[in-house]
């Protein structure tokens, strides 16, 4: 019996240290990600040393997340909870009743574009339609990983180094293809483009603020219809994850055309492609068609 037991004790002893960072199987950092840019941004820097949940479930707007107690207590598991404060109030109010180790991106991501007007206002959170600033943030998550996994750290750093690369390139194809474009105007159904808009020389004018579920006054409308017939704006966006029907309304009373520009807050079976970087690819594709570029 005491034979069995000091058995028993080694393989309980076997399967704790399977845990353990670096460990296999079961040994990878165990990172929730609170919306899709920041899992996608998580598992390239993470590879293979980390396993990244995302807490928005596919094809779910990210604004409208709430949480079960199921979801809490994964968050309270977590070697690290990578968020956005203020993006997701659920995910903020979770992440403090958790007690969860996390790291907020907003820092690193430089927050800096205030939307005032008709349209909404406040500090717009959609920092990863900037590819620039997306790279600045991977570089500090690759901070936070270290932190956790400091036997790592040198390959976080590289993973971070390469995913920058990736989306120099990727802001080296927008420069190029969106330099010479007849419109500058860009008019979405809601104001979540504007660091997109910085970067590449347009004019964002939202149909709703930077919430998608606010709904348009008859103000907002005629606003953004006369802005449209006045500029002959010829392409109004809209989005996957949110109906079109707002966007079609201006484009019927103005003869302007719909297409789609994602903010990527999520994946589903609309976005056209599987990625980040291949729904970034076709925004550019669209954008090009619609803002008539060369």
């Amino acid at each position: 019996m005491a034979l069995a037991l000091l058995g028993l004790g080694a393989l309980a002893g076997c399967g704790s240290d399977a845990q353990g960072p670096g460990a296999e199987p079961g040994g990878a950092l165990r990172i929730e990600a609170s919306f899709y840019p920041l899992q996608w941004m998580a598992e390239q820097v993470g590879g293979d040393l980390v396993s990244v949940a995302n807490l928005t479930p596919p094809g779910a707007e990210p604004h409208d997340l709430e949480l079960s107690a199921r979801d809490v207590a994964s968050l309270a598991d977590a070697d690290l909870v990578v968020y956005l404060s203020g993006f997701q109030p659920a995910v903020d109010e979770a992440i403090g009743s958790a007690g969860a180790r996390s790291f907020d991106v907003a820092d690193a991501a430089e927050l800096d574009l205030q939307l005032e007007g008709d349209g909404g206002s406040g500090t717009d959170p959609h920092f990863w339609l900037d590819p620039t600033r997306l790279a600045d943030v991977a570089d500090a998550v690759a901070g936070a990983l270290a932190d956790q996994d400091p036997e790592h750290a040198g390959t976080y750093r590289a993973n971070a180094e390469a995913l920058a690369a990736e989306l120099a390139d990727l802001d080296g194809a927008f420069e190029r293809g969106l330099a010479d474009c007849e419109s500058t105007d860009l008019v979405t159904s809601h104001e979540a483009f504007g660091y997109l808009a910085r970067r590449y020389g347009f004019e964002q004018v939202g149909i709703s603020g930077l919430t998608p579920e606010e709904e348009p006054s008859a103000a907002d409308l005629a606003r953004v219809t006369e802005f449209v017939k006045d500029r002959d704006v010829q392409t109004i966006y809209f989005e996957t994850l949110i109906s079109p029907a707002v966007a079609k309304t201006v484009a019927r009373e103005t003869g302007a055309r719909v297409d789609v520009l994602d903010p990527i807050e999520g994946l589903s079976e609309a976005s056209a492609g599987d990625d980040y970087l291949q729904v970034m690819q076709a925004n550019l594709a669209n954008l090009r068609t619609g803002q008539s570029c060369p």
